[in-house]
């Protein structure tokens, strides 16, 4: 039962952070925080997301280039241009290591305003770190496990960001349903999204990219947006006006 919740907690945690915190603050800045908060989130990430931490500067440069190339062959995943789903998965790494590390030139319209701390991202990125984590969530698993088909969750646990991005960079762009015709392959996975805390509306949010909400219809109901509400209405954060 520790494995099972622990593997919960680490998927909804480390998705929410990369909702909330990656996506909708670093990539589309429908809100704004104070820069003690900043850090603060920058840190919680780390924890949630573990041994596959993902940096902010390099993801939200690397999604508003998706959404400025979407489905064409300068988009930096995209199932119209790759084989299969790993293949898209290693491209994807390859092009978000490139724009963290800043080995590649990036048009400004990318980088205005994306959040970057780069101490910290040297560390949470880093092989130690990286080890660090998957040494505990082993030892988790070593102490807790009660049956042998729960070892099969401790790769679900060490890949989780990665896992998240391939089900609505791959499956969220040829599975589900749209609500906009647009020239693109964008799909909504789910009526509720119980699984993706909202970002599975990606046929939505490709059409009101800068939209805090991402369900559109009254069954869409978008459970980040709901925490983002609350965060503004203690004040923690300040939700701008679409």
């Amino acid at each position: 039962m520790a494995v099972i919740l622990l593997v919960v907690a680490l998927w909804y945690g480390g998705l929410f952070f990369q909702s909330f915190f990656l996506h909708r603050y670093a990539a589309h800045q429908v809100f704004t925080m104070s820069k003690t908060m900043e850090r603060i989130t920058f840190v919680l990430t780390w924890i949630f997301q573990g041994s596959s931490y993902l940096s902010a500067y390099g993801y939200g440069i690397m999604h508003r280039m998706h959404h400025a190339f979407t489905d064409t062959e300068k988009d930096p995943h995209s199932p119209r241009f790759d084989d299969n789903m790993f293949a898209m998965m290693w491209k994807t790494k390859t092009i978000y290591q490139d724009i963290n590390q800043e080995l590649v030139e990036v048009d400004a319209r990318f980088t205005k305003n994306v959040p970057q701390w780069k101490a910290f991202d040297k560390f949470a990125s880093s092989r130690f770190s990286r080890l660090l984590w998957i040494t505990l969530y082993v030892l988790f698993f070593v102490y807790f496990v009660t049956a042998w088909w729960q070892w099969l969750l401790l790769p679900v646990t060490l890949m989780m960001a990665p896992i998240h991005g391939v089900i609505i960079n791959w499956f969220g762009h040829i599975y589900g349903y749209v609500n906009y015709q647009m020239k693109n392959t964008s799909k909504n996975l789910f009526r509720f999204d119980f699984l993706m805390m909202g970002e599975g509306y990606h046929n939505n949010h490709h059409k009101h990219a800068n939209r805090a909400n991402f369900g559109v219809k009254w069954y869409e109901i978008d459970v980040t947006y709901l925490i983002i509400r609350l965060l503004n209405s203690i004040g923690i954060i300040q939700l701008k006006r679409s």
